[in-house]
């Protein structure tokens, strides 16, 4: 069975080719635009100037879809992950704030979302932390601009696990942090606390048998509260290139039992800044708390007044624009 985003992934020749007319494109899949009328108007993409622009990465037989914007004379370059209800085209509004401020943006249609196709039997979530450290690699030695990794939701989570793999991140911005092995953990971004504990327990013990199940991310998780506006919630739920995929079980299994590269006792690899939302219903504050509180590098917290998971309303969102902006230009600087 194959991803709810596309038929399976045909490999192409090594490195990026925006050119080949027969892959998808966010021209012909424009349900994103329905999202930009929940934007502030400072961050929507009105034109070309301010709508990514798309390219293809050919990636282990994978042909991930990337979305740029900005580059010329950028000091530094953001790395924007999506989470478990969203896709790359979704992030534009971190884009065209980066962009404004003279910093480069990437981001990815992570492995199974949006139009990144993979084979069934090959979607976990180990391979979205490959994908982002390959990424990493990657953007390195195209053009040397010092990285920095901006995750939303559980890229908040996959920003941490990638810079404990690599040191040369320069910084991770996250809106949420929190560690699955902590049975709290599970059972709170689970929809019914039940598949956090039993659930998982299953999982894990008859994996040979239940890893290829069909599982639908708006039922398993608390898609329903990505945001404080049923509206937007039922959009993200309904969007079948992201908050309304069907993913193997094999990809909360691994997401569930995913134990970083050093812990956050140990991690002292670059700044964190986490910017969780005031007003979040689906992620609990104090996940973030205290994951944040174990980290043993130059960190800080900053909690978005008004803000719901997915983060739309003011003034959560101008507190996390001057916040991050601050972060990145303090990297910049150094």
């Amino acid at each position: 069975m194959a991803s709810s985003s596309a038929a399976l992934t045909r490999p192409s020749a090594n490195g990026i080719d925006a050119s080949v007319p027969s892959r998808p494109s966010y021209e012909e899949h424009d349900t994103w635009r329905r999202y930009q009328a929940f934007f502030p108007d400072s961050m929507r993409s009105r034109d070309a100037a301010t709508t990514p622009r798309e390219e293809r990465w050919s990636w282990r037989g994978l042909d991930v879809h990337l979305d740029r914007l900005g580059g010329e004379d950028a000091r530094l370059k953001v790395i924007v992950l999506h989470g478990a209800g969203a896709y790359g085209r979704v992030m534009a509004p971190a884009s065209v704030i980066a962009q404004r401020h003279g910093y480069a943006t990437v981001s990815p249609d992570l492995p199974g979302y949006g139009l990144t196709s993979v084979p069934w039997s090959e979607m976990d979530y180990g391979l979205w932390i490959d994908c982002v450290c390959d990424l990493v690699d990657h953007e390195l030695a195209r053009d040397g601009l010092p990285v920095v990794l901006f995750g939303v939701s559980l890229g908040g989570l996959l920003a941490y696990q990638v810079a404990a793999r690599d040191p040369r991140v320069r910084g991770v911005v996250a809106t949420t942090l929190f560690d699955p092995r902590e049975r709290v953990a599970r059972e709170d971004i689970s929809r019914f606390r039940v598949l956090g504990s039993a659930g998982f327990w299953l999982l894990d013990a008859l994996r040979p048998i239940t890893d290829g199940l069909p599982l639908p991310m708006a039922h398993v998780s608390k898609m329903h509260a990505i945001s404080n506006d049923p509206a937007l919630s039922a959009l993200c739920a309904s969007d079948r290139l992201g908050g309304g995929s069907w993913v193997p079980a094999r990809f909360l299994r691994t997401l569930m039992s995913a134990a970083p590269a050093v812990e956050p006792e140990a991690f002292d690899h670059c700044p964190i800044l986490l910017v969780h939302p005031g007003e979040d219903r689906m992620t609990d504050i104090a996940l973030s708390r205290r994951f944040f509180d174990r980290l043993a590098c130059d960190k800080r917290m900053v909690v978005l007044e008004g803000a719901s998971h997915m983060p739309t309303e003011q003034p959560g969102v101008a507190q996390m624009e001057a916040s991050v902006l601050s972060f990145l230009g303090a990297l910049a600087g150094s």
